[in-house]
């Protein structure tokens, strides 16, 4: 049954075209995934198929009485709302069909007969079944306990951070089961045993999706359908990532074909063209002009191909696990590593080194102390007990707050700094434009300030920075973070060839797969292991012991493992911060909000001046990130001594 029909989609914004005779349509059941370079219309598409936008022409046809719902970047909820509230406002409906369903039930008791109350019974329990809502409650407990929102149910979401509220969001969308649910990045702010949670929720639940991602294995297991937006044309492929690279090779072969067509009937056009006087005749005026569009298409065509030949090889092409580790200097060595951070045991006793052409992946879940880790090795954190040796080496750091850019210089001056217009990139010379071409940034986005481009412009800058750099050692905070897949694979070919040594934090499963020769895997309560198998294969056999542990009875522990240790109550001043931080933190949050709607605002931004305004965002989010630190630290402090 068909939910939603796009016929003939055009929608541009100024000069730029942005979707152009777009045609889509969504079944019932299917699972689509959008994919395509950052800026090539995916969340347009979306909201069109929403109904947030409108298209400039074509047809939109949605079947009367669907229900469509979206995830939004940035949630709103009532304000002062609690986390399990929040999570109930979405229920409302099935709550009430289930009241009703009940009544009925009661009815029927005494009138068994009752043909109209029988019709609306059955017609009920179809639709609870749709939303399956027969088991709410447990279904509710659990995607809190998933989702680790269990320790916040009674929290105000305003006090949470913003992947958090994301979760609530996204956790109330899930148990309401909408018609259609239109997901934009669902697993950012994620980790992978919340993403493997998402997957099976979607696949067992039995949601007809649209959604956009760039978590590829993800899209492999979810998607029945891709959805591939280039030069605002729309292209439909069966079935998820792989089947679409496997479909693009197919598409390589018979594009090589056609071209090799297309040039031999060239020649035989360029020949009678030359012959001059009957090409200027009127009546073969279409047949010149047939030419030209014949030699404009055999011009684009190598381009096309190379592009579509380097997606397919960066996707086909492994990585060689047995290079060769012959004598190599050792970049970082750990001796019994041991980092408590407030009352928070993050690594405990861990010992390992690091050697030069070590490829290693730290992976695990939010909170466990992988970023911790990295600031360790850079020497921003000094550790409680153990030590950690470091080596004479050049380290290149990259995190999420892109501090080694400036908002008021453009990419020129950012790249050439000395004056000039080349830079140095693993002993290669290029053209500063050659070289972000490869990042995917136009030549007019030369001369752009810093401070104008977007979150994932950003990113993409500081990577093309810092990879333009000569280091020993790359050391990436959620690199992949606020970027499309075209960029992810540019990344990923980058690194590959990185000669040095290479440590990155990721929740991406096909990036940690395709890069990491090694994990080191922090699983909580700082407990740090190491291993040297893929990231899936450890996910795997890590599901595998979940499931064997769970069918046996495990031994209690001993009431001396049980001990904990002494509890301590809050002191007078922490109780008055436990009280005053939330307003703080309010009118923080508060201050921010209005930021960014100036800065989306061109009226606003223009009167204020967008570099003062980004710079006064950027002050007031550093003010923010500590003053929720310490709320989160005491409240998980007061709820540890409450439990005791």
């Amino acid at each position: 049954m068909t939910l939603i029909d796009l016929e003939g989609i055009s929608k541009q914004y100024e000069a730029q075209v942005i979707l152009k005779e777009a045609s889509m349509v969504i079944e019932e059941g299917e699972r689509i995934c959008i994919v395509g370079k950052n800026g090539s219309g995916k969340s347009t598409l979306m909201k069109i198929a929403a109904g947030l936008l409108e298209p400039d022409e074509g047809k939109v046809r949605r079947r009367q009485g669907v229900t469509i719902e979206m995830l939004a970047q940035e949630p709103r909820f009532d304000p002062g709302i609690t986390v399990r509230a929040a999570i109930e406002a979405q229920l409302t409906e099935i709550r009430a069909a289930r009241q009703r369903f009940d009544e009925i039930a009661s009815a029927l008791e005494q009138s068994p007969d009752n043909r109209q109350l029988l019709e609306e019974s059955g017609a009920l329990a179809s639709w609870i079944e749709h939303h399956n809502g027969w088991n709410l409650d447990d279904r509710i407990e659990r995607i809190l306990q998933e989702f680790q929102l269990k320790p916040f149910e009674e929290r105000r979401v305003d006090t949470l951070s913003g992947g958090e509220r994301r979760r609530v969001a996204l956790a109330g969308l899930l148990l309401k089961k909408p018609d259609l649910l239109l997901l934009d990045e669902p697993t950012n702010h994620l980790d992978v045993y919340m993403v493997a949670f998402l997957e099976e929720l979607l696949l067992a639940g039995r949601f007809t999706l649209l959604f956009i991602s760039h978590d590829r294995y993800f899209i492999d297991r979810i998607a029945t359908r891709t959805i591939e937006i280039d030069e605002a044309r729309v292209r439909s492929y069966k079935g998820g990532y792989l089947d679409y690279i496997t479909q693009k090779e197919e598409e390589l072969r018979a594009l090589q074909k056609e071209h090799e067509t297309l040039l031999k009937q060239l020649k035989a056009e360029e020949e009678w063209l030359r012959r001059g006087v009957k090409a200027r005749l009127k009546r073969n005026e279409g047949r010149k002009e047939r030419i030209m569009q014949m030699r404009e298409q055999a011009r684009k065509n190598p381009g096309l191909i190379r592009q579509i030949r380097l997606q397919v090889e960066r996707e086909k092409k492994h990585f060689n696990d047995g290079q060769q580790r012959n004598r190599q200097k050792m970049l970082f060595e750990a001796e019994n590593l041991t980092l408590t951070l407030g009352n928070q045991t993050l690594i405990k006793g861990f010992t390992t080194r690091i050697l030069q052409k070590d490829r290693i992946a730290i992976v695990g879940r939010n909170g466990s102390g992988k970023s911790s880790f990295l600031k360790l090795l850079m020497g921003s954190y000094q550790p409680t007990s153990g030590t950690i040796t470091r080596g004479d080496f050049t380290i290149g750091y990259f995190d999420q707050h892109r501090e080694m850019l400036d908002d008021n210089k453009n990419l020129i001056e950012t790249f050439c700094p000395n004056g000039g217009d080349r830079v140095e990139v693993l002993g290669r010379s290029m053209h500063v434009y050659g070289y972000l071409k490869n990042f995917l940034f136009p030549r007019e986005f030369l001369d752009k300030k810093i401070g104008v481009l977007s979150g994932g412009e950003k990113n993409r800058v500081a990577l093309a920075l810092l990879l333009s750099k000569k280091y020993d050692c790359l050391i990436l905070d959620e690199p992949t973070n606020d970027l499309d897949i075209p960029t992810i694979q540019i990344l990923e070919e980058y690194l590959q060839n990185f000669p040095g040594a290479l440590l990155f934090v990721s929740h991406d499963r096909y990036f940690v797969d395709k890069l990491a020769q090694r994990l080191f895997i922090f699983k909580g309560g700082g407990i740090v292991e190491e291993s040297w198998q893929s990231y899936t294969e450890y996910l795997d056999n890590e599901a595998e012991w979940a499931e064997i542990e769970a069918q046996i009875s495990l031994p209690q522990p001993s009431p001396k493992e049980r001990l904990r240790e002494r509890s301590e109550q809050l002191s007078y001043k922490e109780k008055r911060e436990l009280t005053e931080l939330p307003q703080q933190i309010e009118e923080l949050e508060a201050k921010i909000a209005e930021c960014k709607a100036c800065l989306s605002n061109p009226d606003c931004y223009q009167r204020y001046g967008i570099t003062k305004l980004s710079e006064e965002l950027h002050e007031l989010e550093l003010a923010l990130e500590p003053l929720l630190e310490r709320y989160f630290a005491l409240e998980a402090k007061r709820e540890a001594i409450e439990k005791r």
